[in-house]
């Protein structure tokens, strides 16, 4: 059976650990100290290092990792990350016989160029693609691109968990009530993820389910977000793009 724990990193990272009885694998291990911890305390051996993106927070425990255990590191073709080992594909099937484990490489732009995502073990690790109840800001790759990657993360079955990288929930909620006051199903999440911080536990996995119920950037089609976008902006494209670009926007000034 395998287990998925969060490690904390830093002030709001999570670094994704999966593993079984004997093996493990990391996902963006930005801190290669709480991993050693973890991996020291549990009695595992690293077998594989999957990473989205280049950012630092999400890389630089790879260097250390990999030194100490030589182990295969999966990661984007677009981008200049340590240590990277294999370059997959979009809709390549990565196979880590150890755990067992299968994870298909979904490319999701937008937050950067190469951003790319694993889907696998009943979720999905996006990185900083799509957050609970947000998404990521735009570093260098484009508003088109994030846009489209969302889109493609929300086709994913509604029970798919949601594994991203940061602990941004709470504020994500606090601006999506601003843009959707009367959705009833967030305002139960945020009692909901009120409770969990509260108790320092995290709010994530979320679900596909729960974030199409909830996430203003993939409910660009509902008319109460509509018009909240249209009274603070200048927005004359009211389709579900122009819209999503609005609310990227408002969202960096929130």
């Amino acid at each position: 059976m395998i287990k998925i724990i969060a490690l904390p990193a830093f002030r709001d990272n999570y670094i994704w650990t999966l593993h079984n009885q004997q093996y493990a694998v990391v996902v963006d291990p930005g801190d290669a100290s709480p991993v050693l911890d973890y991996l020291d305390r549990h009695n595992l051996r690293l077998v594989a290092i999957l990473c989205t993106h280049h950012h630092h927070d999400h890389t630089d425990g790879i260097h250390r990792l990999h030194e100490l255990y030589s182990v295969p590191v999966y990661g984007p073709s677009l981008e200049a990350i340590p240590c990277v080992s294999h370059t997959p594909d979009d809709g390549e099937i990565i196979e880590i016989f150890e755990l067992p484990v299968r994870m298909q490489v979904m490319h999701v732009p937008g937050h950067t160029r190469g951003h790319i995502a694993y889907a696998g073990a009943g979720g999905v690790f996006c990185g900083d693609t799509l957050f609970g109840c947000g998404c990521g800001r735009i570093f260098d790759g484009t508003v088109e691109q994030l846009f489209h990657s969302l889109k493609r993360l929300a086709s994913l079955p509604d029970g798919t968990r949601v594994y991203c990288t940061h602990e941004y929930t709470e504020v994500n909620i606090r601006f999506a009530l601003a843009c959707e006051p009367g959705n009833v199903c967030l305002r139960q999440r945020q009692a909901e993820t009120q409770s969990l911080r509260a108790a320092g536990l995290p709010t994530l996995p979320s679900t596909i389910a729960l974030e199409k119920a909830t996430n203003p950037f993939l409910r660009c089609n509902v008319p109460e977000i509509v018009a909240h976008v249209s009274g603070l902006t200048q927005v004359k494209n009211t389709g579900e793009f122009g819209v999503f670009s609005a609310l990227r926007t408002l969202r960096n000034h929130f």
